[in-house]
């Protein structure tokens, strides 16, 4: 195949770019790691990762869809891990992951509020509540973490919510197949899924033909909270722990994946499974580093080189595929 015949391909799937450099760094990193990173062990770790932050990924594509952003999913990933935890040792854990889910997807109903009815920027509006819900977090555990009970972790409840396994890899990874299949069949074939690129690529054409555009925007943010709190609810589930910093700076992970699969900040393209290639990159990167002894202190550091270097590369290949 030639190399203009590859441009259209380019052009039509924005994860093109994003499966290149994440076929580059497995290459890389398998080759200059001793066999330390390319195990099957290793391997099923990346995958764990990836699926607790693609969940809260998926949900922050829907929003960026949306020509908004939300940047307090990291707090909302903690609180439902709190609550979850709180919960668990009370109630049993699949009732404990509703409540949590609920109160995820509360806090997303408070950000779409106050970002519809309000007019203010969601960046800034989220920005807030990040800092609302990490305080809380924070002052509700007292520097102490929250845990489950010996006696709890029984049954198939907890079993199947990130506190047990199924050929190899943690129960959180099936969640994210299951809630990316939805999530697709609800963007390509049902009518939320055009109104939402619409809404994103144009809120004032889409207002025009008779959508609800605050409607939307209000159903994204909810989405986004309850799959933050469900991400959050897998991990304590896999922890057994959580504490009043659980999921710092994931928002930033999030945000990055999503932009590095190809969603635009702007709104109104949204790549579900570039978004996933974006946080398999990073959860990639993650381990790499661990894998060949960077000192934590240099950690996010390099960390961050490579994800400009990824985000480069990957706009390169955009911009060669948009010239005639």
């Amino acid at each position: 195949m030639s190399l203009a015949a590859i441009k259209p391909v380019v052009r039509r799937h924005a994860e093109i770019g994003i499966l290149l450099i994440a076929v580059a760094l497995v290459a890389f990193f398998s080759a200059t790691s001793d066999g330390r990173w390319a195990n099957a062990y290793n391997f099923a770790t990346i995958l764990q990762v990836t699926a607790t932050l693609g969940l809260m990924t998926l949900g922050v594509a829907l929003v960026i869809g949306t020509g908004e952003i939300d940047i307090s999913v990291g707090s909302t990933f903690g609180m439902g891990a709190l609550v979850y935890l709180w919960l668990a040792s009370r109630i049993d854990p699949s009732a404990a992951a509703l409540a949590a889910v609920a109160v995820g997807a509360a806090i997303g109903l408070l950000n779409g509020l106050l970002v519809t009815r309000t007019g203010t920027p969601s960046l800034i509006i989220t920005l807030g509540t990040l800092m609302i819900f990490r305080g809380i977090a924070i002052a509700l555990t007292e520097g102490f973490s929250f845990s489950i009970p010996y006696a709890a972790r029984k049954g198939w409840s907890f079993e199947i919510l990130g506190g047990g396994e199924f050929l190899g890899f943690n129960t959180a990874l099936y969640w994210l197949i299951l809630i990316l299949v939805v999530l697709t069949v609800v963007l390509t074939a049902m009518p939320f899924g055009n109104r939402l690129l619409a809404v994103g690529g144009s809120a004032a054409s889409a207002h025009s033909r008779g959508i609800r555009v605050g409607r939307i925007k209000l159903s994204a943010f909810v989405i986004c909270g309850a799959l933050a709190a469900f991400a959050g609810t897998l991990e304590a589930g896999k922890l057994g722990f959580a504490d009043g910093s659980m999921g710092r700076l994931m928002e930033l992970q999030a945000i990055a994946s999503c932009v590095l699969g190809g969603c635009l900040l702007a709104g109104g393209r949204v790549s579900l499974i570039g978004a996933l290639l974006g946080a398999f990159v990073l959860s990639s990167i993650q381990s790499y580093l661990v894998v060949v002894g960077v000192a934590p202190q240099w950690f996010l550091l390099f960390l961050g080189i490579i994800v400009v270097l990824a985000a480069y590369g990957d706009q390169s290949l955009r911009q060669w595929a948009l010239k005639k």
